[in-house]
């Protein structure tokens, strides 16, 4: 079980999974966003190779555009 902190919100996996996964779980893949983790940016290029592990704290910042 992997336990997260997501932008404040208390959440549970059933596996272990890398930063890119986790933003395939959450519906997230392809869109513009900045992730943080426990206080430090992970760059696009390192969310496949970054593990997730019990108790990370993520920020999640998703780019919205408009005029």
């Amino acid at each position: 079980m992997l336990q997260l902190t997501i932008n404040g919100e208390h959440r549970e996996f059933a596996h272990a999974m890398s930063v890119a996964e986790l933003l395939g779980e959450l519906s997230l893949v392809g869109k513009r966003l900045a992730v943080e983790c426990n206080g430090e940016i992970v760059p696009r290029g390192r969310h496949a190779e970054t593990a997730l592990n019990n108790g990370d704290q993520l920020e999640i910042v998703v780019a919205v555009g408009g005029g």
